[in-house]
């Protein structure tokens, strides 16, 4: 069978594209040497993730560049690509017949498609059609990974590392939190409202530690483990995980204002920050896995956020983050752990 260009890279080689944004360009770049007039692609996948409905890229012929667009679940519209390709030229939308939910492929023209390359155009979409349901395959368990791991432990995962008893050692700033008074929370109130209450504190946690470059390994009840690996120097770490620690403090605040409205008791909780190397790998039975961190810092850090209640702070931090970070801290002294056999120099923010 005599095949164009694109339509043989199409049957032989598409399948194999690392990624969705290099299957669009690599497709766009063939498709013009093939003298189709393209002044821009979209390629859009749905995938399955709690926020995220869809991920759409564009791709620009003149330079050849990919960005990304986001479509969020409950958006008004669903069409990004499409709207974006609408600025550069008449846009061919995908044959209806041929219309699939978990990939979407447009091209918009710098100048109208006569009635050939339509057909052309039209035919690259159902060569197009395998090679798009593996992608969209793949992006599916990305997104079901990242929500389920985190996006540095699905990574991963997905490179391959699934056996017991692998992993790595790695440095990196520790956050252990836990709710106050959560036993108390569950047996007054309805599960809907205890869920919610975990909901809206995991939330302003999640967020603040991602927000600054830290990643959620593992809820544990109403408590977070979270790491900030060091890649460059220790402080930076550290500094990243006291700035999450203040922006999961404001929010909240903010927070238990609402609930204060609503005639909601608070949510208090405490914090511990502790800088140190941990195992990252694979534990578990044989055939049922968890992939987190295991080591003394973890234990330290978690022994750590036990003194807040005790200590009477919000936020307790290690002497090991203390020598690492420029940010003013508040001595407290040294403190017996239990189960550590050395006394862990204390400290907390100066307004917590």
């Amino acid at each position: 069978m005599d095949l164009s260009v694109p339509l043989a890279w199409l049957v032989d080689e598409a399948s194999a594209s690392p990624e969705p944004d290099s299957f669009l360009s690599d497709l766009g770049r063939r498709l013009v040497a093939d003298g189709l007039p393209l002044a821009a692609g979209a390629l859009t996948l749905a995938v399955p993730h709690p926020i995220i409905a869809r991920r759409t890229w564009l791709w620009r012929a003149e330079s050849g560049v990919v960005i990304e667009s986001l479509g969020f679940a409950g958006a008004v519209s669903d069409r990004a690509g499409e709207e974006w390709l609408a600025g550069f030229g008449p846009v061919l939308q995908p044959s209806a017949k041929l219309g699939r939910e978990h990939a979407r492929l447009s091209w918009a023209g710098s100048r109208p498609f006569d009635p050939e390359e339509t057909a052309r155009l039209h035919e690259v979409e159902r060569f197009a059609v395998a090679p798009l349901a593996v992608l969209a395959e793949r992006a599916a368990l990305t997104a079901l990974l990242d929500a389920y791991l985190g996006r540095r432990s699905a990574a991963r995962v997905r490179a391959g590392a699934l056996t017991r008893g692998t992993g790595e050692t790695i440095r990196a700033a520790l956050l252990y939190a836990d709710l106050r008074n959560f036993t108390a929370l569950s047996e007054t109130s309805e599960p809907a409202v205890v869920i919610a209450a975990l909901d809206a504190w995991f939330d302003r946690l999640a967020g603040a530690i991602h927000a600054f470059g830290g990643e959620v390994l593992k809820f544990i009840g109403d408590g977070v483990l979270a790491i900030f690996p060091v890649s460059g120097s220790p402080g930076e770490a550290c500094d990243a995980a006291l700035r999450a620690v203040s922006a999961a403090r404001a929010g909240m605040a903010h927070l238990d204002e609402t609930r204060q409205a609503e005639g909601l008791p608070p949510l208090s909780f405490g914090v511990a920050l502790h800088l140190g190397d941990i195992l990252w790998g694979n534990i578990g039975a044989a055939d049922r896995l968890d992939f987190t961190a295991i080591g003394p810092a973890v234990n330290l850090v978690s022994r750590l956020e036990g003194l807040c209640r005790p200590l009477g702070r919000s936020v307790l931090i290690s002497g090991a983050v203390a020598e690492a970070t420029s940010m003013p801290l508040l001595p407290l002294g040294e403190h017996s752990l239990r189960g550590i056999a050395a006394p862990c120099a204390v400290f907390t923010l100066p307004d917590a």
